[in-house]
């Protein structure tokens, strides 16, 4: 099944987890250390909202993002600033469905921007619907994360968040050390 079509059958829950993961994989462009949105993350376990933490972690991410943006990097920061300020506060199903597709476009662009290899299509929503000859291995490696959190959250429900949230982990790391080389070769 494509990422859209995981995304279009996705619940409320699915569609929360995978927006907050798409957005804590890139927040180490917005300068936000590992736990940042860890209270968001616990507040999706909890089945509290979020309105509250929301605010903190906006708060603590206070960061200049440059526009116009005009590196790879400064591009990616702006793509994750509007992630981070498209969170609905008070969340419907219908305004988690897009935001959530918004993240999901928005980390693959994020994720273009920053890897050193052609990506083949110059489009993202290819991508999301399956076709992927061609694929940058950034790209690639985001695209599976977005999948399989999906995947994750409509096979366990909220038994899934765990894993999810390893996941995303895993891929925020990435990204850190992604950026950390970028920022090296240009030493």
């Amino acid at each position: 099944m494509s990422l859209v079509e995981l995304i279009a059958q996705a619940d409320e829950l699915g569609l929360a987890a995978s927006g907050l993961a798409c957005l804590d994989r890139c927040v180490p462009l917005l300068g936000g250390d590992d736990d940042i949105l860890r209270p968001l993350w616990a507040s999706l376990a909890e089945g509290n909202p979020w309105g509250e933490r929301l605010e903190q972690a906006r708060a603590k991410l206070d960061a200049d993002v440059p526009e116009p943006a005009v590196t790879d990097e400064d591009k990616a920061a702006v793509l994750t600033r509007r992630m981070l300020d498209a969170v609905p506060a008070e969340p419907t199903a219908v305004e988690l469905r897009l935001w959530a597709d918004a993240c999901s476009v928005a980390a693959l662009q994020v994720h273009r921007h920053l890897d050193h290899a052609d990506d083949a299509e110059s489009c993202v929503t290819a991508r999301r619907e399956g076709r992927t000859d061609g694929m940058s291995p950034l790209v690639a490696a985001e695209l599976r994360r977005q999948v399989t959190i999906l995947e994750l959250l409509a096979g366990r429900g909220a038994g899934g968040l765990r894993p999810a949230l390893d996941l995303s982990t895993e891929g925020r790391r990435v990204l850190r050390a992604v950026v950390s080389r970028r920022a090296r070769g240009k030493a």
